[in-house]
This record gives structure tokens, sequence and C-alpha cells, in this order.
């Protein structure tokens, strides 16, 4: 595996952005994923993927909380759960500018439950490069590593998904998303991934069916 550079690295300006390259790169879920205990878990897709899906079944969530969900030592953190806590005090504002208020309030979950040593599984698009490297970097900073779980869904199984939440994307942002993803998975699939210690490839059915995401001890 590549190490990551030291230094804060640069925020990519450019979709196709070189990636770096780790392995292993597994393309079933198997009996279940387990990472060790400091791991940071990124479970990633396109807008309405099953994300949010995936993490409900798997830790019992209801999909009303407004903040993150504890399940034993580990924290799942769903971008829902931001949204939620926003809601009422954003209601005012039209559905686009309330989306820097909720994932700043995402990601900064996901950072304050990272710095504090807790083993961590969360929600989030994949298609940001910058925001990968960034929670990479801040992951080796505290000893703790990433771990990337992509669902692969086809463009049109990802935007029934939206009408089905009620929350469907422009058409040209969702084609953004979907040039970024394809080129994400291609490299995923190849073998050179974002600066993750390692991703797995699901695809829906194989994410329907994941019995568990499991952390080994603490360290």
């Amino acid at each position: 595996m590549i190490p990551l550079p030291q230094g804060v690295p640069p925020i990519p300006e450019r979709d196709d952005v070189p990636l770096l390259a780790a392995e292993p790169v597994a393309e079933s879920a198997g009996p279940g994923l387990r990472f060790p205990g400091r791991s940071l878990v990124l479970v990633a897709g396109l807008p309405g993927a099953g994300k949010s899906t995936l993490l409900a079944r798997l830790y019992g969530m209801r999909g009303d909380e407004s903040e993150p969900v504890r399940a034993g030592r580990v924290h799942v953190i769903d971008s829902r759960q931001a949204r939620n806590w926003w809601a009422r005090r954003l209601r005012p504002l039209p559905p686009r500018a309330q989306i820097p208020f909720i994932y700043t309030t995402h990601v900064l979950r996901i950072v304050r439950a990272l710095t504090a040593g807790h083993p961590v599984v969360a929600h989030t698009r994949g298609t940001w490069a910058h925001l990968l490297y960034g929670l990479a970097w801040l992951a080796r900073r505290h000893d703790t590593s990433l771990h990337l779980v992509l669902i692969d869904v086809p463009p049109e199984v990802a935007r029934a998904g939206q009408v089905a939440r009620g929350r469907v994307l422009t058409t040209v942002a969702f084609a953004r998303h979907c040039r970024r993803w394809d080129r994400l998975v291609a490299r995923a699939r190849a073998g050179a991934v974002p600066p993750a210690d390692t991703v797995t490839v699901l695809d829906r059915a194989a994410a329907d069916k994941l019995p568990g995401i499991d952390f080994g001890p603490q360290g």
C-alpha cells in the first residue's frame, strides 16, 4: 500500500484526480465485513443507492434520529441524522440552501467521533475526492485505518431510490455524480482506490444480504 504524505494533501481541482493504490479489493460481502478496532468505515454510493437503508438495517435505526447512534462502542453516523437535526431550524430556507449546513454538520460529527478514538461507520457519497483525502489524512493522524464500502448500483436504481425518499437531484447534478462514481468504481475494481486501507464493492443484492459490519478489539 502506498502511504499517505505526512502533510495535508491538496484539494483536487478535477474530477479525474489520480487515486492512490491500496489493497485488497473485495467484490462481495461474504459472511460479513470485519475491520480493525480503530477504523473509520465509509459507506459510499450514488445518491439513492441505499446507504441509509443499509445502515438502518444493520443498526436498527428508525430514520428519525437527529444525533449519531451508538451500537456498542461503534458510532454510526448518517447524513440523515444531521438533516433531521436541522429540519425545523432551516425550514424557511429552500432545500439547496440547506445543504451546506447539513453536510458540514455531518462531516464534523464524523471528525469528532474519529478524533475521539471510536470505531465509526459513516455515510458518504464517495464522489467528493477532497473529503476522502481529508478524512484519510485525519485518520492517519489518529492511528485509525480508513475503509471504503462502495454500494454500486445502476443509475436508474439510484434514481428510483431518490424518488422513493422524496429528494431528487437535478439531472445535471446527478449526471455529475454518476460520472465521478463510474471512475471511482472502475479504479476500485482495477485495484487503484482512494486513500483507504481497503475497499469493498457491493452490488445491491450483496448489500441487502450483508449480515453485519464488525470491528476487532481496540489496541
